[in-house]
């Protein structure tokens, strides 16, 4: 159960706000909340109130009936200062959403509201949501103040591209969406636990790792094409994860439509063909590959250039032939020291006896599996159940981790972990 301190700022996508809340207390953690006056007149107190369990606050003036506790927590004997206390017990706070109005105050160091004022007190991890119009957001102060508050060590999530709040207004600014936020703060708590722990995070620096996501696309014609449910998002935790530990990451997406975490170098690629292409471009380089792309074992021998039509077949029949096994060819030619990470999406029964298979015949290190026939984890949901299996873990075959359901940002830390006990505890 973790602490997780919620700033709301005004914007009409505060009311995201309190969807990210329910999901953060259905995964286990507690949540208090501070708003700004503005705020209000979006979504009120008692909303907040209702989803945390736990008094809201606006004001650094008002009494706090839980004195700066977070639900579970023991209630201090004292009257603590509000601003002072909700920080010190908090173990991340996120402001989201986060107005163009609010970020220039942190970017300047004002502490003239209760949430400005937590904002310059918290020792915690901080997490900046923007959420506004494109051009606001777009703005060069707006950036100049966001580039600050990153130099500072606050983390940012970029907003999504669509829709905005004025009728007809297109473009970057959404806030993004609770289940990112979430996985953003669970990403945060997971580095922060992990580096309490005295985990060998110093060695990230420096290390090149090479992130593959996405499921790849075979076209049948112009419009068509085979392809999978692959959406991207646990290659993206890992890509995040990764940077967030220190280290130089380089993000493959193939047919991802989610944004890349800030920090990472992302080449968007379509088909087999190109995905082998960007890895062999970059392979000798890297110095840990996770490759979580779903990548198609068959493409169609001859695509057509135009559109197939209907009325001139009564019968279509493709002829497909096999991809290049791209993992294998690149663990063919690995350099000494590189660490070499596959995927194995499995479906039902024997899927670790032949992820086993897979960890021999490619010559890997390791090999995540998952089971692809559970309808809760895996393709297009925020959620995972893994399997870790390392080479050489002796007479009864691969060393073995057992990683329970939980978010894929929380999965994307235990394959991190996995791979640190792979390159520096032998």
């Amino acid at each position: 159960m973790s602490r997780i301190l919620l700033g709301v700022s005004g914007g009409i996508a505060a009311y995201k706000a309190l969807e990210l809340i329910r999901l953060a207390t259905a995964a286990g953690h507690v949540v208090r909340v501070v708003q700004t006056p503005a705020s209000r007149r979006f979504v009120g107190e008692a909303s907040f109130a209702a989803l945390s369990g736990a008094p809201v606050l606006v004001s650094e003036f008002e009494r706090d009936p839980a004195r700066g506790s977070f639900p579970g927590q023991a209630v201090p004997t004292h009257e603590p200062l509000s601003h002072l206390e909700l920080v010190a017990n908090a173990e991340v706070f996120l402001i989201a959403p986060a107005s163009a109005n609010t970020i220039a105050k942190l970017a300047a160091g004002l502490a003239d509201n209760l949430l400005s004022s937590c904002a310059l007190a918290a020792s915690c991890p901080l997490l900046v949501a923007p959420a506004m119009n494109n051009h606001m957001y777009e703005h060069p102060a707006t950036q100049a103040n966001l580039r600050t508050l990153r130099e500072r060590g606050a983390l940012t999530i970029e907003p999504d591209v669509g829709a905005l709040a004025s009728k007809g207004e297109q473009g970057i600014g959404r806030l993004a969406e609770p289940v990112r936020l979430l996985a953003a703060c669970e990403t945060a708590l997971a580095r922060r636990s992990s580096d309490a722990q005295g985990a060998p995070r110093e060695g990230w620096r420096g290390l090149n790792v090479l992130v593959t996501a996405g499921g790849t696309r075979e076209p049948i014609d112009s419009v068509r094409f085979l392809g999978n449910s692959s959406s991207g998002r646990m290659g993206l935790a890992l890509a995040q994860a990764a940077s967030a530990r220190g280290a130089a990451v380089s993000l493959l997406a193939a047919n991802v439509a989610l944004p890349a975490p800030a920090g990472v170098a992302c080449t968007r690629v379509v088909t087999a063909a190109e995905l082998e292409q960007a890895c062999e471009q970059r392979f000798a380089e890297c110095d840990v590959l996770l490759m979580a792309a779903a990548v198609a074992d068959f493409t169609p021998a001859a695509p057509s250039d135009g559109k197939i039509k209907k009325s001139d077949h009564a019968r279509l029949e493709l002829v497909l032939k096999p991809t290049a096994d791209i993992l294998a060819g690149l663990a063919a030619r690995r350099r000494n020291g590189q660490t070499l990470v596959g995927f194995a999406a499995e479906h039902g029964q024997g899927a670790i006896d032949r992820a086993r298979e897979k960890l021999s015949a490619k010559g890997l290190d390791a090999v995540v599996v998952n089971d692809i026939s559970r309808t809760d984890i895996g393709f297009d949901v925020d959620a995972n159940e893994v399997t870790i299996l390392a080479a050489g873990g002796g007479r009864s075959g691969p060393e073995q981790w057992h990683v329970p359901r939980a978010s894929k940002a929380q999965v994307a830390e235990a394959i991190l972990d996995a791979v640190e006990r792979l390159r520096w505890s032998g």
